[in-house]
């Protein structure tokens, strides 16, 4: 940016018009943690200075400084020219108010099985207290093997993933948590390497971009772990063994929560003899399945 233009923005509020106008001139995708300029803008500018991030009001006014704004401007440079999500550029993202360490090894924590677990998957499991064992599949940042632990507060959680580099972030959430004691982390191919366990939860936010969506994804997706997004052709190729093996780790009465965009149509075309019960959060409908072992089974 022109250093004399950049004089003239002088006070926090000067800074976030000058965001949001620059956010909706680029061309942007907003899909990792808020969903529009507005809201990206204030975070990564209260971020930069330091400020509590549900506290814009009484800072509007303020003064920033030089160094401040050379800082900022630099942050939202790259944001803009390179399209690297937020949470990439802070180095956290925030899920069901709780902050997770994130870099690119792990895809940003968004997944709408948070909004459920926030619930602990009320009304599907009765009473969050008898829940012993919980399974996280394809854990990444380890964000839903944490929110896992604070809904059962009784129940152990394993957390699983095939990426040496997600488990080493996700470990550093974990630790942060202060839950360590009650998770831990294997380094699997979903089933394969791990011990015996009866799960009566498994929940799973698996790769499912099918290759077309692939093709088409926003530049900001591209920042993102590949193996964590890619789905094969119809998106269903981890899904298709990860149904096959899951009824061998889970209780008579066990659940399956299995997150898959928006592969609905591919997921009916390739199992059209299972009947999930579709689980709605705030912003999605037809994103999240419940399965129940029974139906597995046969």
């Amino acid at each position: 940016m022109h250093h004399i233009a950049s004089k003239k923005l002088r006070t926090v509020r000067d800074l976030l018009r000058y965001t949001v106008s620059q956010f909706n001139a680029s061309r942007l995708s907003f899909g990792h943690g808020s969903d529009n300029a507005w809201d990206e803008a204030v975070y990564l500018l209260l971020h930069s200075l330091h400020l509590p991030l549900d506290m814009l009001e009484p800072f509007l006014d303020a003064r920033v400084l030089p160094a401040e704004r050379e800082r900022y401007l630099k942050l939202l440079e790259r944001r803009i020219t390179e399209h690297v999500p937020a949470a990439y550029l802070t180095g956290e993202a925030w899920l069901q108010g709780h902050r997770f360490v994130v870099d690119q090894r792990v895809i940003i924590p968004r997944s709408p099985i948070s909004e459920l677990l926030a619930d602990s998957l009320s009304p599907w499991i009765e009473d969050p207290d008898d829940v012993d064992f919980v399974l996280d599949l394809c854990t990444g940042s380890g964000c839903l093997a944490v929110l896992s632990a604070l809904a059962f507060p009784n129940a152990q959680v394993d957390a699983v993933d095939l990426s040496e580099h997600a488990l080493e972030v996700a470990d550093q959430n974990i630790e942060l948590s202060g839950l360590d004691g009650r998770i831990t982390t294997h380094c699997s191919d979903l089933f394969e390497q791990l011990p015996d366990c009866e799960y009566k939860l498994i929940v799973c936010n698996p790769p499912y971009v099918n290759n077309h969506s692939m093709e088409h994804l926003p530049q900001e997706y591209r920042h993102e772990p590949t193996m964590a997004l890619a789905g094969g052709d119809d998106g269903m190729d981890l899904i298709r063994r990860l149904l096959q093996q899951a009824p061998a780790f889970m209780t008579p009465d066990g659940l399956l929560v299995l997150e898959i965009g928006h592969e609905y149509q591919n997921f009916l075309a390739a199992f059209p003899n299972l009947d999930p019960i579709l689980l709605s959060t705030e912003n999605t409908d037809d994103q999240i399945l419940l399965l129940t072992r029974e139906q597995l089974a046969s």
